[in-house]
């Protein structure tokens, strides 16, 4: 006779509740890696536009400039040269380095990691509450639309990295809300295993 899977088992839950555990369990360990790589990328983001406004801005000011008549009496020819030689030179620097592309892949980058955040979120807190085959399955799904944005060839410098980690452990990203849900799907409030989880 097969076994009765909606028994206790030796923890005193049954089967079913052990396998909703370790599917919330694991849902909000990818919803905290979500959440520092998305932070991750969007500081980053943030950091890739300044450059990418100064790079637009700089050769339109230095154009501007090297062809003011005051500036060619108060700069020796050579310093007006120089401006305007770098004025055409920085549109090159940024066609070569691909700072647009590079916008465009952080952007998309950041906004699939913040709504995998989310969605594992519901999974552990909502999803995973019902049928164990509807939450196994949308884990599957979750978890291989996480293998395919992971993998990317972008690599962010450790410094961003750092720079969300502090601004997570800081609070400014906890809502009483999801730290009450986190705590009833039996994670720790910034454990060892959720730090260990993170994707860098």
């Amino acid at each position: 006779m097969a076994e009765d899977i909606r028994q206790p088992n030796s923890g005193g839950r049954s089967d079913l509740e052990s396998v909703r555990a370790e599917i919330a369990v694991e849902a909000m360990r990818q919803s905290e890696s979500a959440l520092y790589t998305s932070t991750m990328l969007y500081i980053w983001l943030r950091r890739v536009r300044i450059q990418q406004s100064v790079i637009v801005l700089t050769p339109i000011i230095l154009t501007g400039l090297a062809g003011l008549s005051y500036v060619k009496e108060w700069l020796p020819a050579w310093g007006v040269a120089l401006m305007a030689f770098f004025a055409t030179l920085l549109p090159s620097i940024a066609e070569k380095l691909k700072i647009e592309t590079k916008v465009d892949e952080l952007r998309r980058l950041a906004a699939d990691f913040k709504s995998l955040q989310d969605r594992f979120r519901v999974l552990a807190n909502v999803t995973a509450r019902g049928p164990v085959d509807t939450a196994v399955e949308e884990l599957r799904m979750l978890m291989d639309r996480m293998d395919v944005v992971r993998s990317t060839s972008i690599t962010p410098p450790e410094r961003y990295f750092d720079a969300a980690s502090r601004k997570i452990k800081r609070g400014d990203y906890d809502f009483s809300v999801d730290i009450s849900l986190r705590e009833k799907a039996g994670v720790p409030i910034n454990s060892p295993a959720q730090s260990g989880a993170l994707t860098r």
